[in-house]
């Protein structure tokens, strides 16, 4: 029924179909940087403060195996540092370099498109969606 009130999880679905999922803006993002996606990832779980390699794993969602795989490809190509973490001398501290920061910066001025659906929409229903996202996004 349209005039049944909607759950949460019911719009969240909603939205997730009419959003996809953004495959065709991380190749571009792959084909613009030459990293692949999971290590911009990484990069962008960076940006905000360096991390024990098990907590970027878990913040990046990469099983730990496969975090320093791409840590030790991210260090070769010199956009991450790994030192000693001075708490726990047996764990390794992961940053992000000045390279790493300016890489991810250049990846995430890729261009993502809207959905064609998001294109049928009137300006004062994308001005009522806009102000949705932003009281979510608080």
């Amino acid at each position: 029924m349209p005039d049944e009130i909607p759950t949460p999880d019911e719009v969240w679905q909603l939205m997730l179909h009419v959003v996809g999922t953004r495959d065709l803006w991380k190749r571009r993002i792959t084909e613009r940087t030459g990293l692949p996606f999971s290590r911009v990832k990484i990069l962008r779980t960076l940006r905000s403060g360096a991390l024990p390699l098990k907590e970027l794993a878990a913040a990046a969602a990469m099983d730990p195996p496969a975090a320093t795989v791409a840590v030790n490809d991210l260090e070769e190509r010199g956009f991450v540092l790994r030192t000693v973490d001075p708490e726990n001398r047996r764990s390794k501290m992961v940053s992000i370099t000045a390279l790493g920061l300016e890489t991810l910066t250049d990846a995430l001025a890729t261009h993502d498109p809207a959905p064609e659906p998001f294109a049928a929409l009137a300006d004062t229903e994308l001005m009522t969606l806009r102000e949705l996202l932003r009281k979510l996004d608080r």
